[in-house]
């Protein structure tokens, strides 16, 4: 029964996109994916350096402020390994479970390897969900109402309020948690503390990860217009954003599933058409699978040399303030490393 749900996710992806193909038909897909040039897969090859590179930055800010030495060019390595099994392994996380345990082996703490991929990817979802908030707040947004955003004032005050109790609540928990709970609790805090929120640290992670979700977006942008959708980038922003979000649910099989039944919603909703939003989607997966390719590259030339992950041994320094580290962190390491 424990192991239900991992079988449950892949499972849920299928029907999510089953239920879309069979909804559009397979002409919908060939007719976008014949969209697809030269110029587009440049674009999307390009945008994904750049985000491998930002995210591998992040990575690095994170595991050094958690105290396992980590170097940018091994972590850009890694991250384009991570790339191309998420995206071709049913789950969309093995790569990040996998480049976790390799980097916390080489450090010597395969507990911490995983927790700094875990706080750097949770790190970026925090900042993607900001920016979709603030995108449906303040853009022009494509679902209106009488002449209103869809998105009310008395909907943006309840979002505060949950936000400031869930606080008052954290900071409670905190100071009055005892035994193993309070031992867990005060350990996610003090990774967060080191690893995120560190004076040396946030900066770094708040800039790379909105350069993550510029990239994303971007090449949703580059998808759209090759599936032949013809709105503005600004109209297409808090609708990417949206999808982006949906890519976070566990329910796909390689990130195929939720971002297909997303996309054909919101674009109907929008009025830019199902089909628009069905074909963006799968050329949007079609263009990310093919600029991980590198990553592929790297899987085959480290096998054949032997090197494994290539992570050379670190050296693992305390992380300031120092964590507990026999309080082990019980977090999603599929659910919060993703997208």
């Amino acid at each position: 029964m424990r192991r239900s749900p991992r079988w449950l996710r892949p499972v849920g992806g299928v029907l999510i996109l089953g239920i879309a193909l069979w909804r559009f038909g397979t002409d919908t897909v060939v007719d976008a994916l014949r969209g697809i040039d030269g110029s587009a897969l440049l674009a999307a090859a390009a945008l994904a350096a750049l985000t491998t590179l930002c995210g591998a930055w992040r990575w690095v800010l994170v595991a050094r402020g958690l105290g396992a030495d980590l170097s940018l060019r091994s972590a850009v390595a890694e991250s384009y390994r991570s790339q191309f099994l998420n995206v071709t392994v049913p789950g969309g996380v093995v790569g990040d479970v996998r480049r976790g345990v390799r980097h916390g082996r080489a450090a010597g703490d395969v507990g911490r390897g995983l927790r700094a991929v875990v706080w750097e990817r949770t790190a970026g979802q925090v900042v993607l969900g900001t920016l979709a908030l603030g995108a449906s707040l303040l853009l022009p947004w494509p679902f209106r109402s009488g002449g209103r955003t869809a998105v009310g004032g008395g909907t943006v005050v309840v979002g505060v309020l949950v936000a400031l109790a869930v606080v008052a609540v954290s900071g409670w928990v905190v100071s009055r948690g005892r035994g193993r709970f309070g031992r867990v609790v005060r350990a996610v805090v003090g990774d967060l503390r080191a690893g995120v929120l560190g004076r040396r640290t946030w900066p770094g992670v708040l800039a790379a990860s909105v350069l993550v979700v510029a990239g994303h977006v971007a090449t949703f942008v580059v998808a759209a217009r090759s599936a032949g959708v013809t709105a503005s980038p600004v109209s297409l922003l808090p609708l990417a954003l949206l999808v982006l979000v949906a890519m976070g649910v566990p329910l796909n099989v390689a990130g195929w599933g939720p971002r297909e039944g997303a996309a054909a919603w919101l674009f109907g909703a929008a009025g830019l058409g199902t089909t628009a939003g069905m074909g963006t989607a799968v050329v949007y997966g079609v263009l990310v699978l093919v600029a991980s390719l590198p990553g592929a590259a790297l899987l085959l030339v480290s096998h054949r040399s032997g090197q494994g992950d290539g992570l050379s041994e670190q050296h693992v320094a305390p992380a300031e303030p120092v964590v507990d580290v026999d309080a082990r962190v019980g977090v999603d390491v599929e659910g919060a490393a993703r997208g």
